[in-house]
């Protein structure tokens, strides 16, 4: 994997699909800054369950990625060289993103991101907080703010309020004005409340069905029968969004493969059959890249509105046990970030 004459770097990649993916160290070439592209040198990466996820196979037949493939979904890091045609990023900016689907590889020491991806890291922020946000960030805003749009006044329920994603999506639904509540083990009923949220739910303990009626929006996080289940506290005309459930052919066309729409159609037709049913609507959500819309959000993060959750640090070098850990349900509330030194 590497050139002559270019620096070597390690970086974690994922060399093959068998036994549910084989992960390992390799050396790797630093890349150049191409067109539209700066490249970055890591200072911290966020780990998400979509690295488990790639590396088991889950997106093999719509993404593609010709092994071996370095994992790592979201950075916080310095520019450190800026291709053509980039004017919005000088070497030494302090930077936060996420890359694109297709340009993964934030588990090494530095990677060419499309400058289009990255926003100035908000102030006030440290490399390890500023990476733990993309991805859930994005992820929460693409779901209130483009599938949902929800607007002051709308009751909004998330499960799993102090996850990675629960804890973020909790206080960008409590930014745009909604009412929120969520579900979370006992030990974590009052981290819900501070991050925002008005009613929560002890699973361990409750139904949710018995305080949550006649909400606007449900995030799904959990998917399989959670999806049916919490469909059934949105009022008519509310709206499901599922970043883990079954694709609709919306999706299709995201991937830039309406071949596909069909097979989707046919996918999701149980999940929005029984939306129907309940007069709402559903929709699959599978986050994108947006640097303009971490941008948009830094205010509210320099001026507390929203603020990172960080569960555990690691090493790149311990990144073996960080994916232990998140694989093992015992990590603390919120994200796992592996920080690179330099």
């Amino acid at each position: 994997m590497t050139e002559t004459g270019a620096d070597v770097m390690k970086a974690y990649a994922l060399t093959s699909y068998r036994n549910g993916g084989t992960l390992e160290w390799l050396d790797v070439a630093e890349p150049p800054a191409g067109r539209g592209q700066v490249v970055v040198g890591v200072r911290a990466a966020g780990l998400n369950p979509l690295d488990r996820m790639i590396a088991a196979g889950q997106f093999r037949q719509l993404i593609g990625y010709r092994l071996p493939q370095v994992l790592g979904q979201e950075l916080a890091g310095v520019v450190t060289e800026v291709g053509p045609g980039v004017e919005d990023f000088a070497v030494g900016d302090y930077v936060f993103g996420r890359p694109a689907i297709n340009r993964i590889g934030t588990f090494t020491r530095a990677i060419a991101v499309d400058a289009a991806d990255l926003a100035p890291m908000p102030a006030g922020l440290g490399f390890t907080e500023a990476a733990s946000l993309p991805l859930v960030l994005l992820t929460a805003a693409q779901a209130f703010m483009e599938k949902a749009r929800v607007k002051p006044g709308d009751k909004v329920f998330i499960q799993g309020g102090t996850g990675g994603l629960g804890s973020i999506a909790i206080q960008v639904a409590k930014h745009l004005g909604a009412t929120v509540a969520t579900t979370v083990s006992t030990k974590n009923v009052d981290l819900a409340r501070e991050l925002g949220a008005d009613v929560v739910v002890d699973y361990r303990t409750q139904r949710y069905e018995d305080h949550v009626q006649d909400y606007d929006v449900v995030l799904d996080t959990l998917g399989k029968d959670e999806t049916l289940r919490s469909m059934q506290v949105l009022r008519p005309g509310g709206t499901m969004v599922s970043v883990v459930g079954t694709p609709d052919p919306e999706f299709a066309a995201q991937l830039g493969k309406p071949i596909l729409k069909p097979v989707m159609w046919l996918m999701s037709r149980k999940v929005r059959r029984a939306a129907k049913q309940q007069g709402a609507e559903y929709k699959f959500l599978f986050m994108r890249a947006d640097g303009g819309r971490l941008a948009q959000l830094a205010p509210a993060i320099e001026d507390g509105s929203i603020k990172p959750l960080v569960g555990h640090t690691f090493r790149l070098d311990e990144l073996e046990q960080a994916m232990e850990l998140s694989a093992s349900g015992r990590a603390r509330p919120g994200k796992i970030v592996v920080e690179v030194r330099e």
